[in-house]
């Protein structure tokens, strides 16, 4: 099996292949591509237990390692998945928040597993990389919400 020359490593707890096979059911170009049973008793495990999980999320290439409770996710790290209009915006971050996930502030909620993510229609990106006004109005809009209305997004553009 070729390994990517960078990939991402995320510590879970315990549930590394659950997580991994929940997003490749949710993101396209997603897929569970290996699954690497310890071979020998480990702090947080068994032999034969899974410790990692070879996937990808959107195409980016993971490493999900059960490594026990001792590190914990925070917000320095998410995943920023692009989105097109209000539909994918809405299946993805119904997907993640109706999963045992939760919400949060500005296109940013956290899956079940304390995941990150932030679901982002193209049209803010665009708003914000206009700059001036239509930076501005789009961005205000934008600290508004917690899940991103892009009808809000788009008219916060024009004015």
């Amino acid at each position: 099996m070729a390994m990517p020359k960078n990939t991402i490593c995320i510590w879970y707890d315990k549930d590394a292949e659950v997580a991994a096979r929940f997003y490749a059911t949710v993101f396209p170009d997603s897929q569970v591509k290996a699954v690497i049973r310890a071979p020998a008793d480990f702090p947080s495990g068994k032999a034969g237990d899974v410790l990692t999980v070879d996937f990808t999320v959107a195409g980016i290439p993971c490493m999900g390692i059960n490594g026990g409770p001792t590190f914990k996710h925070s917000e320095a790290f998410s995943f920023q998945i692009a989105t097109d209009d209000q539909e994918e915006t809405d299946r993805y971050w119904n997907a993640i928040v109706g999963n045992g996930g939760q919400e949060s502030a500005c296109g940013w909620c956290k899956d079940k597993w304390a995941i990150n993510w932030q679901i982002t229609p193209r049209t803010l990106m665009e708003a914000l990389s206009a700059g001036g006004d239509e930076a501005k109005r789009a961005f205000e809009a934008m600290m508004e919400m917690g899940k991103i209305d892009v009808a809000k997004i788009e008219a916060a553009r024009r004015g």
